[in-house]
């Protein structure tokens, strides 16, 4: 069976192998530059994999013009599979191949469709996520369940560790699919939108600390965004605190905000429970133990915004 990709990030990489390993032919990928400049690459890269395999493959920055559609018609794919991709793909691409186009999605579909669904899953402290391969149609993340599997959320899972389960579990759930899929065989479960949820991308603007929150709404808040992504923060006076890691403590009743120093210990005060921050950063330093405490103590009964 014949399959044109459209993959980015691990999962692209996952896509790519696992394709092989289950003897599809793919004639032209479709992936992203790899742009250092633009974003953190903390990831693996589909470009590399297709040099190193000396598989054919396009970056363009619009996959959905005329003369992508006639090259994606000249390589008569059976199916398109779209791992990771990032941009929309049409609907006279998604109608060429007879057996349908499918994407892997990194959640338990319906539920966080859109952008980001490993960040935002930690962020809204969610205890089960997953995987979905789904088949494409124009409304994004919509269209009939093919597989799904399912992993936990460990209570400190940040989104590099909960790649790395969802990657395992997408693995085991290809290993199982694709061999039927090759053969025509592609069992299809319609979605109930009314019971899932959307959301969109994540921009650094979004990582600002609510102190009226609770402690662990904010604890969520800065594992669901901490390294590679670009963090959470507050504000002390002028200083922007990049918050990398943190725990959640009951704690002294203090205001939303309100600094307490006890040894080498912080406390921040939210609506319920407090923050005790164990890594931060301000102006390019990074703190860590009793720094954190020495940052803190000229700050004592201030309040963090």
């Amino acid at each position: 069976m014949r399959a044109v990709f459209f993959g980015y990030h691990n999962m692209g990489v996952l896509g790519i192998a696992k394709l092989l390993e289950h003897r599809f032919e793919i004639p032209l990928v479709f992936t992203h530059t790899d742009s250092a400049s633009e974003e953190n690459i903390w990831f693996a890269s589909v470009a590399e994999l297709c040099r190193k395999l000396s598989l054919k493959y396009v970056t363009p920055e619009n996959p959905n013009t005329p003369e992508w559609l006639s090259r994606i018609r000249e390589c008569r794919p059976d199916i398109i599979f779209s791992f990771y991709y990032r941009f929309m793909i049409s609907k006279d691409i998604l109608e060429i191949p007879p057996y349908g186009a499918y994407n892997l999605h990194g959640s338990l579909l319906p539920a966080y469709r859109g952008r980001a669904p490993v960040n935002w899953v930690i962020i809204r402290g969610e205890e089960t996520t997953g995987v979905t391969l789904h088949e494409m149609v124009v409304k994004p993340d919509a269209g009939p369940i093919v597989a799904q599997a399912q992993v936990k959320i460990a209570p400190d899972d940040t989104p590099v560790r909960l790649f790395a389960k969802l990657e395992e579990a997408a693995a085991r759930m290809l290993d199982e699919v694709l061999p039927g899929i090759r053969e025509g065989r592609i069992p299809k479960r319609e979605q109930d939108l009314s019971r899932g949820s959307y959301f969109g991308g994540r921009k650094p603007e979004d990582g600002r600390i609510s102190w009226g929150e609770s402690a662990r709404n904010i604890y969520n808040l800065i594992r669901g965004v901490t390294r590679p992504y670009p963090g959470a923060f507050g504000f002390l006076k002028d200083e922007k605190v990049l918050f990398w890691w943190a725990a959640v403590r009951e704690g002294p009743e203090l205001e939303p905000g309100e600094i307490a120093v006890r040894g080498e210990t912080v406390l921040i005060g939210t609506a319920c429970g407090v923050l005790v921050p164990s890594e931060i950063e301000v102006e390019g330093k990074v703190y860590t133990n009793n720094e954190i405490a020495e940052y803190f103590e000229p700050h004592k009964g201030e309040c963090m915004t």
